[in-house]
């Protein structure tokens, strides 16, 4: 199957983006997440004619962050969204969270150790395609001001479980690709560190 991989559109929809099976969006869909830029990317999102579409929220999605908090469950016609759940396509198991170290003030803010390592308990060992908001630490997260900012409880689990892929952004300057073990990292930020545009969506096959 052909996976198409995007992150951190931050309500810039003009990307072209290539054809393939499965489409991934891998948070922070929007800038200040109010309903009206949700409603944008949702009707921009199901614009494409990938077959299975599947996001998950970022730091900068509120809305999704509230729809948690009053557990609501959000649907969208012919769109998976996951927030620290799973499904299957074609035999493979998908799992997507949003949750990332506390980062300012933003959404889905977790503290380092226990606190968020409760989330990434939840990951089933038989995932083999990975989403989260943030990186691993050490992995594509890299910022501008030499400091690494991924989380190294998600980077445990990852190295334990070493499902096929895991894509993330988040960092925007940390974009790109590694291999390490049996797992393929994708940092798929579309955006630069100045929210400008700067990076194409990946493209893989698995």
């Amino acid at each position: 199957m052909k996976i198409v991989l995007i992150s951190d559109t931050h309500t810039n929809h003009n990307f072209r983006i290539p054809e393939g099976d499965i489409l991934i969006h891998a948070g922070d869909v929007s800038s200040r997440g109010t309903k009206a830029e949700i409603d944008v990317f949702i009707k921009w999102f199901q614009s494409h004619p990938h077959k299975h579409k599947i996001f998950i929220a970022g730091n900068h999605d509120f809305y999704f962050e509230d729809a948690a908090k009053n557990k609501e469950k959000p649907e969208f016609e012919n769109l998976i969204y996951l927030n620290d759940s799973g499904c299957e396509i074609n035999g493979l198991k998908f799992w997507g969270s949003p949750i990332q170290p506390t980062f300012f003030d933003w959404a889905f803010n977790r503290e380092r150790g226990a606190e968020i390592k409760k989330h990434w308990d939840l990951i089933p060992t038989d995932t083999d395609i990975l989403i989260t908001h943030g990186p691993p630490y050490k992995i594509l997260d890299l910022t501008t001001k030499g400091t690494y900012s991924g989380c190294k409880e998600l980077k445990k689990k990852v190295f334990a479980i070493q499902p096929k892929l895991h894509v993330f952004g988040h960092i925007h300057e940390g974009y790109g690709t590694t291999t390490i073990n049996k797992t393929l990292f994708i940092n798929a930020s579309l955006l630069n560190e100045k929210y400008q545009s700067a990076h194409i969506p990946i493209v893989i096959d698995l």
